[in-house]
């Protein structure tokens, strides 16, 4: 995710790090945190606090806190008066000694939501009250490229940039009235390209577009239970050409998805997965070379 457009970016900033968050947190906002974990690392870690005071110290609404040890873990937790909660361990490690990392929390009225590389990781149930929160830190055996504090814009989030394969994660799932836009070139000598939307908690694919350019047919599926149904390939008209440039609009509805290409709808999709936010990933893949993506 490019964070250009945060109320406020640090960039490279030294570890340890400690940072009053502009205006506090609000649901529907994200914090971006793009680094490298250390060779050596045997744990680093990520603090939502209420102020930064050491003595007392302050609380601490969410402690991220991986850990490289001979079982890999994430460790969860919240201190209140100078004492640990309940830990919640998550045994899903997808930090790497050595690699780089992209970390998204997303903020809601009643949980942060964290992904990493584009896959959602873990849910922590607020223990003190939001409006407490308002100072973010990192420390451990991590080195930071950027941080990110995004607006509630309804950005679309994703893992690293625009090469393909792409993988983005919509963090919040799919409501009635929002679009996705995709923007980007169809190669020279292109075969084809796919856009999938899936759910990451199955092997779902609520959305299958798959273009072929030289037959120019457009086929439409789902894949459910890993079982696909019938395709639907009826088409007025197919806008894709070797070379161009395209702009392809999404807009999911209550009852169908509508596609756009270029400012003319294309075509109807009634949804075949019903729980709408339970589709969190967009997958794109073949041949296309992509410009910009987003969630609106």
């Amino acid at each position: 995710m490019s964070v250009a457009n945060a109320k406020r970016t640090i960039l490279n900033p030294t570890i340890p790090f400690t940072e009053i968050i502009p205006g506090g947190l609000h649901p529907g906002e994200m914090i971006v945190i793009q680094g490298c974990v250390h060779n050596d690392a045997d744990r680093f870690q990520f603090d939502l606090t209420c102020g930064c005071s050491t003595k007392p110290r302050a609380d601490v609404a969410f402690h991220f806190n991986p850990r490289f040890s001979s079982s890999p873990q994430i460790v969860c937790n919240s201190l209140q008066h100078e004492n640990w909660g309940r830990e919640e361990n998550i045994d899903l490690m997808p930090f790497k000694q050595g690699a780089t990392f992209e970390t998204i929390i997303l903020v809601l009225c009643d949980v942060f939501k964290v992904a990493v590389n584009g896959v959602h990781i873990l849910e922590f149930k607020h223990r003190i009250p939001l409006e407490m929160v308002n100072t973010f830190s990192v420390s451990g055996k991590v080195e930071l490229h950027a941080i990110g504090f995004i607006p509630d814009s309804a950005v679309f989030s994703k893992s690293g940039d625009l090469s393909i394969p792409y993988k983005g994660s919509l963090l919040r799932g799919l409501i009635p009235g929002q679009h996705i836009t995709i923007k980007g070139h169809i190669s020279l000598f292109p075969h084809s390209f796919t856009v999938n939307l899936r759910c990451s908690q199955s092997s779902n694919i609520a959305l299958h577009l798959n273009s072929h350019i030289k037959s120019g047919m457009l086929i439409r599926n789902s894949l459910l239970c890993q079982s696909w149904g019938p395709e639907e390939r009826e088409l007025q008209y197919f806008p894709f050409s070797a070379g161009n440039y395209f702009e392809m609009i999404i807009l999911c509805q209550l009852p169908q998805f509508r596609i756009g290409v270029n400012g003319s709808h294309l075509l109807d999709y009634r949804h075949r997965v019903q729980d709408l936010s339970s589709i969190d990933q967009l997958e794109i893949l073949g041949d296309v070379e992509l410009q910009n993506v987003q969630l609106w």
